[in-house]
């Protein structure tokens, strides 16, 4: 573990265009009926990705961490998972920005769980568009032990039992494979349990193609757009609880107090996929 905390307070750069053609393409990808310049809150996660060459992945599809000039650290544990992020929006991205963000590794944490040792990674990114600060976020990543079951190991077919009336506002999406596919091109991201079915169900235990923890947020971030418009929170804050999957209908609810707005990704047996909350402008 102490070999660990020489990547702490590790700095790495990447830059990036936000171009028309991208920002038409997240909006095609979600099916967003948002038009104009400004782009869809939840965009920097397609931007500033890292381009690591196809010769160093490994066999999940991420790069290898097996080097001490990596950016995140060599941590001997091969499953990663996108735990949760914070993030505070500062100014929208206009198509056309020269877009950077830099990234600091804020703090290591290891733990001990139920299924096996768990390793958490914090990060902290800065992202500029134009010069001006856009989005701050922390990120967390965890790593966690191979040949583990991944809960739950079924989708839920049962029939909707949600108490839909607890929330202000619903909508239902079912994430299918090319949703995935096209998520995954947007953000460079070659993480097998995304594309590859026997992959995600024979080595990691998946029931099915696995869907992105980030896609699962801005599709939340998009149902605050609908009722509220485009590019009005300042802060949103999301938590993965359970696996989403393909072809499993994705039920997006919120509810507003004042300007808190309280969302989730759920089931139709009520499974939390995803804890979210927002925080509108005044």
């Amino acid at each position: 573990m102490s070999a660990w905390h020489d990547w702490i307070g590790r700095t790495h750069t990447l830059s990036d265009v936000l171009t028309p053609a991208m920002l038409n393409r997240f909006r095609a990808t979600i099916d967003s009926a948002e038009t104009g310049d400004l782009a869809p809150q939840g965009i920097h996660w397609c931007l500033c990705t890292p381009e690591a060459a196809t010769a160093v992945l490994g066999e999940d599809g991420h790069p290898r961490r097996d080097s001490v000039a990596s950016f995140l650290p060599a941590i001997p544990l091969p499953r990663r998972m996108w735990a949760s992020s914070a993030c505070s929006f500062h100014a929208p991205i206009r198509s056309g920005a020269q877009v950077s963000r830099t990234s600091m590794i804020a703090d290591i944490a290891q733990k001990s769980g139920s299924s096996g040792a768990l390793v958490f990674v914090h990060l902290d990114h800065t992202v500029t568009a134009d010069g001006a600060l856009a989005v701050h976020e922390r990120q967390t990543l965890v790593y966690r032990e191979a040949g583990v079951q991944a809960v739950p190991s079924a989708r839920s077919t049962n029939t909707p039992v949600l108490e839909v009336a607890a929330w202000n506002h619903h909508r239902s999406v079912t994430p299918t494979p090319p949703l995935l596919f096209r998520y995954s091109a947007l953000t460079f991201n070659s993480h097998r349990i995304h594309y590859d079915a026997p992959y995600a169900r024979d080595m990691e235990g998946y029931a099915g193609l696995v869907v992105h923890g980030p896609l699962t947020a801005t599709l939340l971030l998009d149902l605050a757009a609908r009722e509220y418009g485009p590019n009005r929170l300042r802060s949103f804050s999301f938590r993965g609880v359970s696996p989403g999957f393909t072809d499993e209908p994705l039920h997006l609810v919120m509810r507003r107090a004042q300007y808190v707005l309280t969302l989730a990704a759920l089931t139709n047996d009520g499974r939390i996929i995803m804890q979210a909350e927002g925080h509108l402008f005044a």
